[in-house]
């Protein structure tokens, strides 16, 4: 059995314009509980501890990309050794970089680094699987 609701024009448009309001609001507010940093040290970039980073790079010519990566640390490190001990993977896919763990004088420095396009912290995060996640 369907039922039959008469809106008054005045009232078909109230509703679309709430409508309308109501829906993107919603779609903020999911999306701002949806990705979530697991790890509390995310926002806090001041300190001196060494934290993850991604740094990506140009696409090396004449070299392969983990070497090339191992080069550019090696030249804020100091040395290939420690450069190899710091370094976490190479991306050579799909983006050309490394993950690192670096102090923030090193970011700053690296960042410097012919070749280096950008320096961004590592984060994880946690997606909601469904309406009971959405705390």
């Amino acid at each position: 059995m369907m039922t039959h609701i008469s809106l008054k024009p005045s009232q078909a448009q109230s509703l679309f314009l709430l409508i309308l309001v109501l829906v993107p609001l919603i779609c903020i507010a999911m999306s701002d509980s949806a990705a979530k940093p697991l790890d509390s040290n995310a926002n806090t970039s001041s300190s001196s501890a060494p934290a993850v980073h991604i740094v990506y790079t140009e696409k090396p010519q004449d070299e392969e990309p983990e070497a090339y990566h191992i080069r550019t640390l090696s030249a804020v490190l100091g040395s290939e050794e420690t450069a190899k001990e710091a370094l976490l993977y190479s991306y050579k896919s799909a983006a050309s970089g490394f993950s690192a763990k670096l102090t923030p004088d090193q970011v700053d420095q690296i960042s410097k680094q012919p070749g280096v396009l950008q320096v961004v912290p590592s984060r994880t995060l946690q997606l909601h699987s469904g309406p009971n996640k959405l705390v």
